[in-house]
């Protein structure tokens, strides 16, 4: 019994640090939502270096369509490893922390630079993928949780 109660306060334990590790990249990221006037307007590379303590993972696209034709216009940054997208209910997970950024300028999925980008780090955060939407204009900052 004791062995049980010591596994069951061990497991609560684990619980609570991983919720609470949640909650502080969720209030990090906040505040460069509530400070997205110093970053509307300007390459993206500008708020990666602000982002000193943590460092995106996955990155999400939000296509559009313009009659037959797709673009991006968002993409979602998330912090952690998990899908941010149920694509089969439609919902947004509400466990992954992301940040959402909307392009002032379309993106271009057909794009040969991009098509390589896709298929050689399969939705991951790497150097590539700091380069290439380094570059890009941000229109407007969303954190979701």
């Amino acid at each position: 019994m004791k062995n049980k109660l010591k596994f069951f306060l061990l497991l609560a334990l684990l619980f609570s640090l991983q919720s609470k590790a949640q909650l502080d990249t969720l209030n990090y990221l906040k505040q460069f939502e509530i400070n997205k006037a110093n970053y509307i307007g300007r390459p993206f590379t500008n708020l990666l270096v602000d982002m000193q303590q943590i460092k995106p993972k996955m990155i999400w696209i939000s296509p559009i369509y313009h009659g037959v034709r797709k673009y991006i216009d968002k993409t979602f940054f998330c912090f952690d490893e998990k899908f941010p997208f149920n694509y089969n209910e439609r919902t947004f997970n509400t466990n992954s922390n992301c940040l959402q950024i909307v392009w002032e300028n379309y993106i271009d999925p057909r794009s040969s630079e991009y098509i390589l980008l896709t298929n050689k780090n399969r939705n991951h955060f790497t150097k590539d993928e700091r380069v290439y939407y380094g570059k890009k204009i941000i229109k407007d900052i969303k954190v979701y949780r």
